[in-house]
């Protein structure tokens, strides 16, 4: 910021004066830049540097002026100034040292040897998830620094270990203290949960909704690592309303097979004999923000209704079906996608008016029962095999077929992905406009979220939100849980019984 002198001072005289205030990480990268101002002031020479050697807050701070006047100018006032400056860094530095006091407590955490006898599958960290969920200043900034730091993990092999012996792990996890209400009881819900890594994470969304009442199929992908494969294999053998779907897929991005993965698992579960009343789709990095019982009293308000996006495509992604695919290979995780070709495609059949949403849902019985028996809905499938994300347009386009269980009429308003409580997605282009910044990090213009969102996550009113990673930030899934917990325990005094 600038100022001048005045031009009737004819004792004063300005020169440019240069106050420097630099930060720097840990890696020595600068974060804030220098200001210049321009000030009168009597002869003098200041400078004063504190610096702070905390790990998690290596920072520098300098002042320095160097100034001359005239001769007459007031020294007293040029001594107030400098006793303003000495107080102003003197401050700054206090608070520096008590940020570097209080992080440099965090600790690193090396997990136990993978073993039985080693109950915990994943570090607890000492947060305060209330004080994060009132976005305190000091608490979020210990979860930054706990997120910074080097997490030496054997998850999978942890998780393998403890999963065999059922007993212990049935134990220490908690789930043999869950119990049920009257109206979850009567009110079973499925899960289809499609996954490839990060087994920890998949047990502690399982954990996140697990009642003995609900039923689970999970669906991993053919190409995922052994030890991973043998971590779900190990929870369906414990938890006996657990199961691995019966037929599995290699997924790749963007193809069919991700659709495919699903429909294996609605076909299990209908065929289970639990008589769950609602299904919900879930993946890897998703994570509720509902209990049972709140999401069983949500669902009873549907009286059969599905909860999806379906809208009415944009130009750009009817490119998506309206031109054929073919799978090829590419530098990517899933080792393959789909890419687009100039050949056009058919019209869909049986008349089907296409509409575009998301791979999520949440749908009832009778849905589901209706789409396993229909013909159209099969050549519907067969026609979508070759279009990209087809699973973001092929359950759109089905709550919107005549006739259907829980039917939205195509001549009914858009249902968009922030009115449908399926799924809460945070996009990087609408951040600032729709919602907060991301205080987490972008994968694919997707937000991972941060412990900063927690409230923001918990008030939206949505029942899931997508998407959590543990190597991202691991206090956001901890405080999600700890709040989850309240509820539950809550719950459980009032209305609860053992189920």
């Amino acid at each position: 910021m600038e100022s001048t002198c005045a031009n009737n001072s004819p004792r004063l005289w300005c020169e440019r004066s240069v106050i420097t205030i630099s930060a720097f990480s840990r890696t020595g990268e600068q974060t804030r830049t220098s200001n210049e101002t321009r000030t009168c002031f009597h002869q003098m020479f200041i400078y004063a540097s504190v610096t702070s050697q905390s790990s998690a807050f290596p920072v520098s701070f300098s002042f320095y002026v160097d100034k001359k006047a005239t001769p007459g100018s007031s020294p007293h006032r040029m001594k107030l100034r400098c006793v303003i400056c000495c107080l102003f860094l003197l401050s700054s530095s206090g608070v520096l040292l008590m940020l570097s006091v209080k992080y440099s407590n965090v600790t690193e955490y090396f997990p136990p040897s993978a073993s039985p006898e080693s109950h915990p599958i994943y570090q607890k960290y000492n947060i305060n998830c209330q004080a994060i969920y009132d976005l305190d200043p000091a608490e979020v900034g210990k979860s930054m620094v706990i997120r910074r730091k080097h997490v030496v993990e054997n998850q999978e092999e942890t998780l393998v270990n403890l999963t065999s012996n059922c007993s212990l792990f049935i134990k220490s996890r908690g789930y043999d203290d869950v119990c049920v209400s009257e109206g979850e009881r009567d009110f079973p819900l499925a899960y289809s949960l499609v996954v490839h890594k990060s087994a920890v994470m998949v047990e502690r969304l399982i954990k996140a909704v697990y009642t003995p009442r609900n039923i689970y199929c999970i669906h991993y992908d053919q190409k995922s690592p052994p030890l991973f494969i043998s971590a779900m294999e190990g929870l369906a053998r414990c938890l006996p309303n657990v199961f691995i779907a019966s037929k599995r897929e290699s997924i790749f991005y963007g193809g069919i097979s991700r659709l495919k993965a699903d429909l294996n698992c609605l076909s299990d579960l209908l065929a289970s004999e639990v008589k769950w009343k609602y299904v919900i789709n879930l993946c890897g990095q998703d994570f509720p923000l509902r209990s049972n019982i709140e999401l069983v009293s949500e669902l009873r308000g549907l009286n059969g209704a599905n909860m999806l996006e379906t809208s009415r495509p944009t130009t750009l992604k009817m490119q998506r079906f309206i031109l054929h695919h073919e799978l090829r290979d590419a530098n990517f995780e899933y080792k393959k996608m789909p890419v687009k070709t100039d050949q056009r495609k058919i019209p869909p059949p049986h008349g089907i008016e296409v509409f575009s949403g998301n791979a999520y849902f949440i749908l009832s019985r009778d849905f589901v029962a209706h789409l396993d028996s229909s013909a159209a809905v099969k050549d519907f499938l067969a026609w979508s095999e070759d279009t990209f994300s087809p699973d973001e347009h092929f359950w759109a386009t089905l709550a919107r077929l005549p006739g259907v269980p829980g039917e939205v009429a195509r001549t009914e308003p858009d249902i968009t992905d922030l009115q449908s409580r399926t799924r809460l997605v945070k996009w990087e282009y609408l951040e600032g406009s729709l919602y907060p910044p991301c205080s987490g990090k972008h994968v694919r213009s997707v937000c991972i979220y941060g412990a900063a969102e927690l409230r923001w996550l918990l008030n939206y009113g949505h029942w899931f939100a997508n998407k959590f990673d543990l190597q991202v930030d691991p206090v956001v899934v901890q405080c999600l849980e700890e709040k989850l917990e309240e509820k539950r325990r809550l719950f459980q005094s009032v209305a609860c019984r053992e189920g």
